[in-house]
């Protein structure tokens, strides 16, 4: 019987990444923001090469279950694409990621764009509204910041 593989967070910068986990990780992207929430968007922004930015993910064997980034913006830091696989969901991943995430960001001051139905989750790490709410790609979401 084989074990069942064990789950992992990484974090790298972009030229870490390899051509595999790359591709795991922005089909997840697309696959949930793009199909499922059905926002045709500029999901390639251009910010995931950008010399800051650190990816973070989580992963069982070779599958990418949950993933977020985190993006240089300045003095302040920026927490961005959390996204989670539909299978993986109700697994506690996206706030495993996130709690490594604030570990990745220290001190420094961080905020994000939270969808307004997850506001809650995320002021559970100590994030506050910090403005009105706004549609993104026809989305609510709200500025948070910590």
């Amino acid at each position: 019987m084989h074990p069942e593989p064990r789950e992992e967070i990484r974090v790298a910068s972009f030229p870490d990444l390899d051509t595999t986990t790359l591709y795991a990780i922005l089909k997840l992207r697309v696959d949930v923001f793009v199909v499922e929430q059905r926002c045709p968007y500029p999901e390639l922004d251009g910010r995931d090469a950008e010399p800051g930015t650190r990816h973070v993910w989580l992963t069982r064997g070779d599958e990418v279950l949950a993933y977020l980034r985190i993006l240089a913006d300045g003095d302040t830091e920026r927490i961005g694409r959390v996204v989670t696989a539909p299978d993986a969901r109700k697994g506690g991943y996206a706030s495993r990621l996130v709690e490594h995430a604030l570990t990745v960001v220290g001190a420094r001051p961080c905020t994000l764009a939270a969808q307004a139905h997850l506001t809650g989750f995320y002021a559970r790490f100590g994030f506050t509204v910090a403005g009105p709410g706004f549609l993104e790609d026809g989305i609510p979401h709200v500025p948070m910041r910590r």
